[in-house]
């Protein structure tokens, strides 16, 4: 299984696929599905039965998972990068490949 070098809490931009330009901010990551759930990406309807948490039933807008490769880690200045890890002292760090500075 190959390392994810996007984490949960960064803000991504959606590279290709349906929901391509799109950006966000990554809530979760499913490591062993290789997807990320992105906010306020890729939503879809889903029909919920009432429950006590919710009462009223009916259909609920949700965020569905997207796979990694169609995401794109976005720099500080709102760039796309390709992420690459090297060693800084004894700890290792991520880094931009476009603009070689830490992430």
């Amino acid at each position: 299984m190959a390392k994810l070098k996007i984490k949960s809490g960064d803000t991504v931009k959606v590279i290709a696929g349906e929901h391509k330009g799109q950006q966000g901010t990554v809530k979760t990551v499913l490591i062993e599905k290789n997807k990320a759930i992105v906010e306020g990406v890729n939503m879809i309807s889903k029909h919920e039965k009432p429950s006590a948490a919710n009462p009223q039933g009916g259909i609920v807008k949700k965020e569905a998972p997207i796979h990694i490769s169609n995401l794109s880690l976005l720099t500080k200045d709102g760039e796309a990068t390709r992420v690459g890890y090297k060693m800084e002292g004894d700890k290792k760090v991520r880094f931009s490949k476009k603009s070689n500075e830490v992430v």
